[in-house]
Formats: structure tokens, sequence, C-alpha cells
């Protein structure tokens, strides 16, 4: 079925076409001048060049996080494994301790990590954009660490997972139970 847009609808259009979108899940964290950390689930994240290897991830201006991250001088990106979903939401969340639960440490940058994360890129905040009622955040990746672990995936406002054997990665999503 395909549906077209009424006129002042397209921003409601939109994010509904895009829930069909499906995206990996990203946490981006950095720790502020006091120390402080922050975070936030990137619903926009991409490779965006591969010389100079630059990333680059969306951040709402209305963030509670968005002047630590227009001020931080580094950043990472966590690519978060299928059984990571609870983390994915608390980072979307208003709550300020989300860093709690979880085994975080800081990396060699000075940034908030988590050990068990499939995917973390260490950047150094390059420039940024204004995006609409996004910042767009461009990163140069300093340093990769990647496991071979299932990622989460995001689709239809829900978390699913790729189901994989240990070598390869099938092209099948189910919702996770």
């Amino acid at each position: 079925m395909v549906t077209v847009s009424a006129p002042g609808t397209i921003a409601e259009s939109l994010r509904e076409a895009l829930a069909w979108y499906p995206s990996g899940v990203a946490v981006v964290t950095t720790a502020d001048v006091d120390g402080v950390w922050w975070g936030f689930t990137a619903s926009s994240f991409c490779s965006l060049s591969a010389d100079p290897p630059l990333v680059l991830v969306c951040l709402a201006q209305t963030a509670q996080c968005h002047p630590a991250f227009m001020a931080a001088e580094h950043w990472a990106v966590l690519g978060l494994g299928h059984d990571q979903a609870e983390l994915a939401r608390t980072f979307a969340s208003h709550v300020r301790t989300k860093f709690e639960p979880w085994p975080f440490e800081l990396s060699p940058s000075g940034n908030p990590v988590l050990r068990e994360a499939g995917l973390v890129l260490e950047c150094r905040s390059e420039r940024t954009h204004d995006g609409g009622d996004h910042s767009i955040l461009i990163g140069r990746v300093e340093s990769v660490r990647h496991r071979q672990r299932p990622p989460a995936i995001y689709f239809r406002r829900a978390f699913h997972r790729l189901h994989a054997t240990q070598d390869q990665f099938p092209l099948t999503v189910r919702a996770d139970d």
C-alpha cells in the first residue's frame, strides 16, 4: 500500500514512513570538562567518509545533553548488541542516571564506553552543523573496536535482532520476545 501525504502532514507522514526503515542502534557518549558523563540514543548515525574517516550523528537541540556535546572535543559511538535494547531505551529517556546500571568505563580519550558494545568508535569532534531541530555532529574516527555479535535493529518502533550462526548473520529479522 502506498500512502500519499496531505499538505501540512508531511512531518507525521515522514515519521511513520521512516519507522519502516530499519537501522542499527547506537548510543553516543562524552564527558564534559567537569567529568560529568552524558549520552543519548542516536536515531541518526552513519558513516560519512572513509578518507578521512568520518561519521555523523544527529542530536535534538532540545536534549539535555546538547550543550555538553556542542562543547565536547571527543565523543564515542557505541553500536549496541541485540541484548542491549534496555540500555538504548534508558539513553533515549530523560533520566539523569543513565550510566549507573551498566559497566561503563573511561576510554583513553576520556569517553564513557561499554565493554560489551559490539562497536566502539572513538571520535574527535570535527565540526557541527545546524539540521533544523537537530544538530549534526561530525566526528573523525580515531579508534575502532569491533566484536562479532548480533546487532540490535530498530524497526517499526521496536527492537529486533538478526539471528546468526557463529560465522554469519543471516538476513532474517525477528522481534525480540
